[in-house]
């Protein structure tokens, strides 16, 4: 008899299961992975008695009682949190001596590990016909599937060299350039005490590679996205770097201008203050729903405002028009990648992130305020262009930023030598025109030299991001 025979109104064919002949006790995890697997996935069953061909050979009624028993042990001793099981048994013989055991695992609601000794846990995912530890994108993915957050305990050991780009992040932004201790990060639980990174802190690592840190940057020439995309970028990986990426993007594409003050002199005004574009950025980081699959943050710039969206619901029970300007309450829906970003200096731990918005814009028109747009499903955070309107800076509204001036240049009329595209800037000195101008460029990938770098004949060209 085969095993389809013996149970057709379970063997369906969006149903996952394992045949087993029988679960050895001297080397459990052979086949508690298949159960730990089940549980981080949806479900299954694994049935005992039952040779790898799907023959039902079954197996005596004492055998089913030690397979029961031997399972119940496992799972107390060595999986966590407990997987919640099921059984099922049918006789495979007319005199009803031999059965064949079901062992259905149900869907748990949150990671379910494996866990041999103190400290060694190992996280199993159901794979093609068997059980695989699963990488640390796998548990990020699961922990945000299961439970929607992102503080699960990952098996990667916490090192200073793995974490580079996010340790140059808190020292660009902390006190005294400083970077966190290990201690530090124990005591914001972005490391167990063990020393293990959690998973929303993976997402800061060096080798991180998953698509939920994309962002995808564009330039429009005009208000809306009818107009043609005058620079563009995708970005991906650790979310600190990431995150620096957006802002040399936000920063080569916004203009600066001057206005004369009352003494005769001149001060700056950007058409958007650092201070407002940092905390929309980190909003955008630090609250998107990374559960949403296939999704990604989008930064618009259009000639008049910038929209940054991120996917995920508004939170707090009211619109965001029925609270007071500057006083949103404080909701994190990623605590970890939230402590990540206050650790680095970069969130303001009492949810006053809004409020600097506003003080940044603070003396501006009420039209020109910062505002969140509610959309179902994700949220739209827009910063508007000071200088825009104003008539005493249309001269400097109208001219492209040095950067743009390149890029513009490369675009229409191929490529060119350094000194050629240093011609078209107000740049002097050659050291500074690379170091503020041409290496942000060649950084974020919009272009790069062709040649050696200390020949005249290099060429600058676009990179083809197609």
């Amino acid at each position: 008899m085969t095993i389809k025979e013996l149970y057709p109104d379970v063997l369906t064919e969006d149903m996952e299961y394992e045949y087993k002949a029988l679960l050895s006790p001297d080397k459990p995890v052979k086949w508690a992975k298949t159960i730990v697997g089940y549980a981080n996935g949806n479900g299954g069953i694994m049935f005992v008695g039952v040779s790898n061909s799907g023959e039902a050979f079954g197996i005596e009624l004492d055998e089913i009682d030690k397979t029961k028993l031997l399972i119940a042990q496992i799972n107390d001793r060595h999986i966590f949190p407990h997987a919640k099981i099921r059984y099922m048994m049918r006789s495979v013989d007319a005199n009803a001596e031999k059965f064949v055991l079901a062992v259905s695992v149900v869907p748990a609601d949150s990671v379910v590990r494996y866990r041999e000794g103190d400290f060694n846990e190992t996280v199993y995912i159901k794979g093609d016909g068997n059980s695989t530890p699963a990488s640390p994108e796998d548990i990020i993915s699961l922990s945000k599937r299961k439970f929607g957050v992102d503080n699960e305990t990952s098996e990667i050991p916490y090192e200073e060299d793995r974490w580079r780009e996010y340790l140059e992040l808190c020292r660009k932004y902390r006190e005294k350039s400083s970077i966190p201790t290990i201690k530090d990060l124990q005591n914001e639980e972005i490391v167990s005490k063990e020393g293990y990174a959690k998973s929303g802190f993976i997402m800061f690592s060096d080798a991180y590679d998953g698509d939920d840190s994309l962002i995808c940057c564009r330039l429009w020439k005009g208000k809306d996205k009818t107009g043609t995309v005058l620079d563009s970028g995708r970005y991906k990986g650790s979310l600190a770097k990431v995150f620096q990426n957006v802002l040399n993007f936000i920063e080569r594409n916004t203009r600066t201008g001057w206005r004369k003050t009352e003494s005769g002199g001149r001060e700056e005004v950007r058409a958007y203050p650092k201070e407002a574009i940092r905390e929309a950025l980190v909003n955008a980081v630090a609250h998107r729903d990374y559960s949403i699959a296939g999704t990604q943050i989008d930064v618009d710039i259009y000639s008049d405002r910038i929209d940054i969206v991120s996917p995920g619901s508004w939170l707090l029970p009211k619109s965001y028009d029925q609270y007071p300007v500057g006083s949103i309450p404080s909701i994190r829906r990623n605590a970890i990648i939230a402590a990540c970003l206050d650790m680095a200096n970069l969130m303001e731990r009492g949810g006053t992130g809004f409020q600097t918005m506003v003080e940044s814009y603070k003396g501006s028109a009420e039209h020109l305020q910062p505002g969140v747009l509610i959309y179902p499903g994700f949220l739209d955070l827009r910063l508007f262009d000071l200088i825009y309107e104003d008539s005493t800076m249309q001269a400097v509204q109208d001219e492209l930023s040095d950067a743009q001036k390149i890029l513009e240049v490369l675009r229409t009329e191929g490529p060119k030598h350094i000194k050629e595209l240093q011609i078209v800037t107000s740049y002097k000195s050659r050291s500074q025109f690379l170091s503020e101008v041409i290496n942000p460029l060649m950084e974020d990938g919009v272009i790069y030299r062709d040649g050696n770098v200390k020949s005249p004949r290099a060429l600058i060209k676009l990179k083809n991001r197609g």
